[in-house]
């Protein structure tokens, strides 16, 4: 064993191999993570036809949006403690090749990506199955570990650190809900008056769960009621609702719609991304 003289280098300081095992660590909880975000998407139907069914354009698209939003969520907690930013697009990179890894295994277990399938099913299934893994997997270390809270804090102190925890929020509910048949059904049997209503419950919701019923994390704002409500609550909706329109089209859930049954599609999804939204404020 070396002793401590050769291992001092030539600045009189001792290497520090404290950030890998850190990374390490982090890689872990970045598995479980992806594992616990993806597997309700894992084990959807809809979500394997949609591997299939997707247009390549609109998949490539929503791959090429996760590396920006991964970044912005790794300032808030990522596996390291980053400086840097070029740091935070790395860890974003690891989180995409953790996501990547989690779903081939557990689809191949499930028997739902086999060696006889076609390379464009199976890229396909896995690519759109990566998103919420990889939003796991970065999450995961704010939620399963700690020590990067100091570095999360100074994140939400901004407003668009706040904007981009409400539509990861809104991402973690509305992907198990965009695919499915049931919002189609739904929103086939709204009015418009169905429509406000439910736009107008959802604000409702959103600012109640996080400035008024006293949950565990409750904002609490000296501003006054108006721009609280107007400054966060409307803008952090209408981010709800353009995260779900986005998240619709690239589905093709909007294709041939018109205006009333695109927007009566975005309300019913937005209803729970509202939800999600206001508790991913509380919890994050």
């Amino acid at each position: 064993m070396a002793s401590r003289s050769e291992r001092v280098g030539a600045d009189g300081a001792e290497p520090d191999d404290g950030s890998a095992k850190e990374f390490v660590v982090g890689l872990g909880r970045a598995f479980a993570g992806a594992l616990i975000f993806s597997v309700p998407m894992l084990m959807t139907m809809e979500m394997w036809w949609l591997g299939f069914t997707i247009e390549p354009f609109r998949l490539a698209l929503l791959l090429f949006l996760m590396v920006p939003m991964l970044t912005g969520l790794s300032r808030l907690g990522g596996f390291r403690n980053n400086a840097h930013v070029i740091d935070d697009v790395a860890d974003s990179l690891v989180a995409i090749a953790v996501a990547a890894v989690s779903a081939v295994i557990v689809l191949a277990l499930f028997n739902l990506i086999t060696p006889e399938m076609p390379v464009r099913e199976v890229v396909g299934k896995v690519a759109i199955q990566m998103f919420p893994a990889a939003i796991g997997a970065i999450l995961a270390q704010n939620q399963l570990g700690g020590g990067v809270r100091d570095k999360m804090a100074a994140v939400e102190s901004s407003y668009w650190g706040e904007l981009l925890i409400l539509a990861v929020g809104a991402l973690f509910l509305s992907l198990n809900i965009a695919p499915t048949e049931e919002v189609e059904r739904i929103a086939y049997q709204m009015t418009v008056w169905h429509v406000v209503a439910i736009i107008v419950l959802s604000i409702v919701l959103l600012h109640a769960i996080v400035y008024m019923v006293d949950f565990t994390g409750t904002e609490i704002r000296a501003a006054s009621f108006l721009s609280v409500f107007v400054g966060y609550t409307v803008v952090g909706y209408a981010v709800v609702a353009l995260v779900n329109l986005y998240l619709l089209w690239t589905f093709g859930r909007t294709d041939g719609l018109s205006l009333h049954e695109v927007m009566s599609l975005v309300a019913v999804i937005s209803f729970p991304g509202a939800i999600g939204a206001a508790f991913a404020r509380l919890i994050l």
